[in-house]
């Protein structure tokens, strides 16, 4: 496995450019030695400067109620889906016109309550979804079809996630429990031993098969590591003072950011079990995301967008829209937020039902 920052000699460290891995003694080393890092010189055009922004792009309309969730697939550039409230997905083809940045290529139907999150299968071929009707549903993104629905929480079911071979999905309830499926709609393991007092809000699997975890947030304030073999608690982490609404892992699986009502964005050693240290995002946080190609966090906070460079912890950019008819009321909140595979495009999913598309410029 490449390494984001390789070791040298003594206290001095070498950054190297990888569009996919980021290692978290990375972390450790620019939060210990913030003066004593020399780096790589960049060839490659399209990696990070820090003149990088974002640039608006364009938006996607077409769902009549808050974006839940994005998905992209690097399988199928041209096409992501998106969950909403209205209790529909849709698979969105992008045109990258300026007028219309894609427009709904089809409209997955079944839920019969708010869709509250959707991911793709690696291949591309299939999305599965959480919905509050208390369900899971496997989708043939070729037809459009229902293959699965998983039936066994007894209330809202708030976040689902595939492993990284597909075999292997889990989803996170408030019935308070997180569960282990098979992709045959049988549910293999019911995680409730030293599970989360509350809400289960955020689930994710590790992309990294070498380190095989589960990782899972909830309103308990509490973030939680779990063995996937034996689906066990390795580590609880805390530190937050709100309810959890969202965890993220980086491209390696190496280390996850959480973040919820406390606006606070804390990061964590997957490896080592430990924090590494907290961005303040000002405001309570819907959703984090890593970029796969830059060394940046963005958060989707109630009243803005901001990308991190976690190198130096600063702001690189924030993203405040401009809405027009909003009145006296309450401006549209970002609740959902996904790159696209190759870094260049970033999407956010608001409460107007819109999804606006930004792009990153030099």
């Amino acid at each position: 496995m490449k390494h984001f920052l390789t070791a040298l000699s003594g206290k001095t460290f070498l950054i190297r450019r990888c569009p996919t891995y980021i290692d978290p003694a990375s972390y450790v080393a620019l939060d210990r030695q913030p003066d004593q890092v020399e780096v790589e010189e960049r060839k490659n055009p399209t990696q990070f400067t820090m003149s990088e922004s974002l640039v608006f792009k364009g938006s996607l309309v077409g769902h009549k109620g808050d974006v839940t969730a994005i998905a992209t697939s690097s399988e199928n550039p041209d096409m992501i889906l998106t969950a909403s409230r209205d209790k529909t997905i849709i698979m969105w083809s992008l045109t990258r016109d300026d007028a219309s940045f894609g427009y709904p290529k089809r409209i997955l139907h079944g839920h019969n309550g708010f869709v509250s999150d959707v991911v793709i299968s690696s291949d591309g071929q299939f999305a599965l979804s959480a919905s509050w009707d208390k369900t899971l549903r496997l989708w043939d993104l070729n037809t459009g079809l229902t293959t699965r629905r998983f039936v066994g929480h007894t209330s809202d079911v708030l976040s689902v996630s595939f492993s990284a071979d597909n075999r292997q999905i889990v989803s996170g309830s408030r019935d308070r429990t997180i569960k282990l499926w098979n992709t045959l709609g049988e549910c293999k393991f019911n995680i409730t031993e030293d599970g989360h007092s509350e809400w289960v809000s955020c689930v994710r699997f590790s992309p990294n098969p070498m380190n095989p975890v589960i990782v899972s947030a909830g309103w308990d304030k509490v973030v939680k590591v779990w063995e996937l073999s034996k689906c066990k608690l390795r580590t609880n982490h805390f530190g937050h003072t709100g309810y959890i609404s969202t965890v993220t892992v980086s491209p390696d699986g190496s280390l996850c950011a959480s973040g919820g009502k406390d606006g606070i964005t804390m990061l964590w050693d997957l490896n080592e079990g430990k924090h590494l240290y907290s961005l303040e995002a000002g405001d309570a946080i819907n959703a984090l995301v890593f970029s796969p190609n830059r060394y940046w966090l963005c958060a989707a906070t109630a009243s803005s967008i901001k990308i991190f460079d976690l190198e130096s912890k600063s702001i690189v950019d924030e993203i405040r829209p401009e809405f027009t008819n909003v009145g006296k009321g309450r401006e549209p909140e970002c609740t959902s937020l996904a790159w696209s595979a190759d870094g260049g495009l970033l999407f956010a999913g608001y409460t107007d039902s819109e999804v606006r598309v930004y792009t990153v410029v030099a």
